[in-house]
């Protein structure tokens, strides 16, 4: 299965991960030690709290909110609540390095180099203070630890810009790739409609003016013609396994489809399907057929359930497996795992006629997917 073209690469959410770890471990290691020391220990485990549910509050607003003004206020309390703490204990000053990596990626890269030197110099002081001396260690560990913070972060906006440009020169692909399909179908059918009813219709014209006898009926004759060839014309249009069936049973033959290649398929319908327009249900068909491929190749599922549900005001289609699974926001980007187009093709066909596409996964809880159009009856 695909995921959406905005969809993070793995190395910066590993990023973002290790740097959420590396701040509670480094809060949590300060709590311990502030403890063991017996200094100011009720207040630095009660601190140490306090940072770890602002900083995890941050962590939730940046998934919802992309505002540069709260983030800064966030870091500026989450700043201002560590220095608290590291002078109650040095061991918290070491809180320092994810927070040189927050003010890199928050902040304009002149304005975090700025920040970046003041912590440090901060955090130094601190020790000194804490110690009653101007200790080395002390100095060169915020020192190299700044010095290493930038060059993650220069790495990590340079991810980010190629993962951008990524997606949209793939976009742009996919894009250009659908408009060449559309205007050569149209090409395709400009011909068809040149050479077959145009054709029809100028000879009718023709015998029509020319007044002779028999042309009437002659005319009529080429009028069949013409309307058998749109006839045609139109029924090219339909899949095959819709042509003259009903969409419960184009999905009858997904699912014994899905039985030759081993799977424990079935297939449910709730309810009485109208006769959709045939956009509606080639999108809904498609999409079936997408998600049962995708089970079949990538998945690796025993059993699958089609079911389609007819309610009052739209009509849906859900294909769930007991396979693998995987992460709808996150899936393994490796070319030869099948994640690709498949998802946008299918959320793509099912805007043109007003649906929508769901996808529910986890790894190794299986997939269901579910795609919905509203409910039209064919006039």
């Amino acid at each position: 299965m695909t995921s959406p073209s905005t969809a993070r690469p793995v190395a910066l959410a590993l990023l973002r991960r290790a740097q959420h770890v590396l701040f509670a471990a480094l809060v949590a290691v300060g709590a311990v030690r502030a403890v063991a020391a017996g200094r100011h220990a009720a207040w630095c485990v009660v601190g140490a709290l306090l940072l770890a549910a602002w900083y995890g509050l941050g962590v939730v607003l940046a998934r919802r909110s992309g505002d540069r003004t709260v983030a800064a206020v966030w870091l500026v309390v989450l700043t201002a609540g560590w220095a608290g703490l590291s002078l109650l204990s040095a061991d918290f000053a070491w809180v320092v390095f994810p927070l040189f990596l927050l003010f890199l990626q928050l902040l304009p890269l002149r304005v975090a180099l700025v920040c970046v030197a003041g912590l440090t110099a901060v955090t130094v002081v601190v020790f000194a203070w804490q110690r009653g001396r101007v200790d080395v260690a002390a100095v060169l560990g915020p020192v190299i630890g700044a010095a290493v913070a930038v060059v993650i972060t220069v790495v990590y906006r340079d991810l980010r810009e190629q993962s951008l440009e990524l997606a949209a020169a793939r976009d742009r692909l996919a894009a250009t790739e659908r408009r060449a399909g559309v205007l050569a179908e149209r090409e395709r059918l400009a011909r068809e409609i040149h050479d077959t009813v145009g054709q029809s219709l100028s000879g009718i014209i023709m015998l029509l003016r020319s007044g002779r006898p028999g042309a009437v009926e002659t005319a009529v004759g080429a009028a069949r013609v013409a309307l058998e060839d749109t006839r045609r014309l139109v029924r090219a249009l339909t899949p095959a396994e819709l042509d003259g069936a009903s969409l419960p049973k184009a999905l009858e033959g997904l699912v014994a489809e899905a039985r030759d290649y081993g799977l424990d398929a079935t297939l449910v319908v709730d309810g009485e399907p109208p006769r959709l327009p045939t956009p509606a249900a080639v999108a809904l068909l498609r999409a079936a057929q997408s998600a049962v491929a995708n089970v079949r190749q990538h998945a690796g599922a025993t059993r699958v359930a089609v079911t389609l549900t007819v309610q009052p005001e739209a009509v849906s289609v859900d294909v769930a497996d007991d396979g693998k699974g995987f992460d709808p926001a996150d899936p393994s980007p490796a070319p030869t795992s099948g994640t690709g187009l498949g998802l946008a093709a299918m959320r793509d066909r099912l805007a043109e006629v007003g649906g929508r596409l769901i996808v529910e996964s986890r790894p190794g809880s299986g997939t269901a997917v579910n795609a919905t159009v509203p409910r039209q009856e064919e006039p």
